[in-house]
């Protein structure tokens, strides 16, 4: 398993936590609510053919929101940022949940130095018709169990996240959340017009099971991105990550080996 190096790196005034592993051409990892969450297994997957990157965003991990971010759009500048001050070049770009709203928000602004996207249970489109679970109404606990499918991996992810230690973590994390998504909740209404600008290969991820943002959602992603791809993960609920990390790797690394990934 690949060792994860934990560093702070300044992005025009900003500091933010940074972990990376591996070697190869580059794999920066967007991650959703859980993004003050350890290295987790499924990334040392990826390490094994990438240097893979994963950025804190910022106002996560306990460290107070920047006086400049008040929206997505934010975060994804700042991370287009963030690729530029690591001169990062053809990039293999990752988002999960909120962090696909991020990937998604940066793929469409430029794709200079992506290879490319990915996107897992993307947040950031409202679907006519299509209701999920408000994440902010249904309380952590409700909102952690209905990410999963298989209720045994929510209850161990329920005892390892949910402890009195990251308490302090978790509300930071919730704040900043709340301040770039609540309203409108959990999308951009102008989102969709400009996902026909994205010209990065883009390979659409999304769990069967998904209760947050249901698989329509990834219809509506793939029909809007030029050429995008689908994988539809059976027996899975949003965070594929965590309850099918091998489907997701294979995907990912499958895509990756067939728009200029090195081995």
């Amino acid at each position: 398993m690949a060792e994860a190096a934990s560093s702070e790196i300044d992005v025009r005034g900003t500091h933010v936590r940074v972990l990376r592993a591996g070697a190869g051409t580059p794999l920066v990892m967007l991650r959703g609510t859980d993004a003050s969450d350890s290295w987790q297994p499924w990334m040392s997957t990826l390490a094994a053919r990438h240097d893979v990157i994963v950025p804190e965003h910022p106002g996560f991990g306990g460290k107070p929101v920047p006086n400049w971010l008040d929206k997505v759009s934010d975060l994804a500048n700042f991370h287009l940022d963030l690729i530029e001050a690591l001169d990062l070049r053809e990039v293999h770009l990752v988002g999960t949940s909120l962090g696909g709203w991020i990937a998604a928000d940066m793929a469409h602004r430029t794709s200079e130095r992506l290879a490319s996207l990915t996107l897992v249970g993307a947040a950031g489109l409202r679907v006519a018709g299509v209701e999920g679970l408000d994440i902010f109404l249904a309380g952590e606990e409700k909102a952690l169990r209905a990410r999963f499918h298989d209720a045994g991996k929510a209850e161990v992810t329920v005892r390892r996240m949910l402890s009195p230690e990251t308490e302090d973590v978790r509300l930071s994390n919730a704040i900043t959340i709340a301040r770039v998504s609540w309203n409108p909740r959990l999308h951009d209404p102008q989102l969709t017009k400009w996902l026909h600008r994205i010209k990065t290969p883009t390979l659409v991820v999304w769990g069967a099971e998904d209760l947050i943002f249901p698989p329509a959602h990834a219809d509506a992603f793939t029909a809007a991105i030029p050429h995008a791809e689908k994988l539809i993960v059976p027996h899975c609920g949003h965070w594929v990550a965590h309850e099918q990390p091998d489907a997701l790797t294979t995907a990912i690394l499958a895509h990756t080996a067939r728009h200029g990934s090195r081995t």
